[in-house]
């Protein structure tokens, strides 16, 4: 059953690829478009909700639009598909992972990255639905290839719990806390990365990317789902904490790193709320977070320590 998993993985690598590719391609496709005098892209505000769409459409006939090759919105438009192939053939992997060892997949550092994998591309998916955010896919799927590589160099085999992971409601909801959370936190970096590239490189991208208001929401609505999800990540660890080990804190790597994106974040929303703080210096702020997301995560294979369970 383990080597179902591993198939559904390489498929949802496979998908994930394809749809990275395609999402370049459209926006490399519609740069060629308007430096040829297609008609703009079109990036609103409808009813209070966020828009930007790849979608650049081209006046010209269509035997020359076909010489040209596809449109962006056709790119876009089947490379979201693939992207949703990647997320079902990851949930059906976690599914089988947690049918066969009859525990939530999240214990050894191969499926916590899976699951986080699978968490990037909820969040993402979940904000191109809602927003239209396409533009997005540019940096949120190329990271959730990595991960997905990242877990398949590790040994898949399926590891019995250890006596402190033995609660498993606990481990569940505290696992999956975190992977919704680092999965909105890839969304606010990758808003901030086009934000940093459209402010460094002004007029370069700028009828390819959401304006730079937009993306700034888009990073600031990121944040506001998952730090509250990262308060609870953290409290819920404590709680575990105390019951597996015997004390809410030990200052473990891990433990360590997840407070130092905590206050991060928490620095972040609180200048941009109480002193209205945008721009470069936001966006930095958000690109910093991230990194301490990501050092969080390979912390316990790094450091080791009390959240080592699975790495060799």
């Amino acid at each position: 059953m383990l080597l179902y998993a591993q198939y559904a993985i390489m498929v949802a690598l496979v998908a994930t690829v394809l749809a990275s590719i395609g999402y370049i391609w459209a926006a490399v496709q519609g740069h060629q478009l308007v430096t040829r005098g297609a008609q703009r892209t079109s990036k609103v505000l409808v009813g209070g909700d966020l828009v930007d769409d790849l979608e650049v459409f081209d006046a010209a006939p269509a035997p020359s639009r076909r010489a040209r090759g596809p449109l962006p919105a056709t790119l876009a438009k089947y490379s979201s598909i693939l992207a949703w192939i990647g997320l079902a053939f990851l949930t059906i992997a976690l599914a089988v992972r947690t049918i066969e060892t009859g525990r939530g997949p999240f214990v050894t550092q191969h499926e916590f990255a899976v699951s986080m994998a699978w968490g990037f591309l909820v969040m993402y998916l979940f904000f191109e639905w809602k927003y239209r955010a396409r533009t997005l896919a540019l940096v949120a799927l190329p990271m959730t290839v990595v991960i997905i590589l990242y877990a398949l160099s590790w040994d898949s085999t399926a590891d019995p719990l250890v006596p402190a992971l033995q609660n498993s409601f606990l481990l569940t909801i505290h696992i999956v806390l975190a992977i919704f959370a680092y999965g909105a936190f890839l969304v606010s970096f990758a808003a901030a990365v086009l934000f940093l590239v459209d402010s460094y490189f002004p007029g370069k991208f700028s009828h390819l990317l959401p304006k730079s208001d937009v993306l700034d929401r888009l990073g600031y609505r990121a944040a506001v789902i998952g730090y509250p999800l990262m308060t609870m990540v953290i409290v819920l660890g404590a709680v575990w904490a105390e019951i597996a080990w015997g004390r809410y804190w030990s200052w473990d790597p891990k433990e360590t790193a997840s407070l130092v994106t905590w206050l991060i974040y928490g620095g972040y929303l609180h200048a941009r709320v109480a002193r209205g703080w945008v721009g470069r210096g936001a966006a930095w702020l958000l690109v910093i977070a991230f990194a301490s997301v990501i050092l969080t995560f390979f912390g316990n294979a790094i450091f080791g320590g009390l959240h080592s369970y699975g790495v060799v």
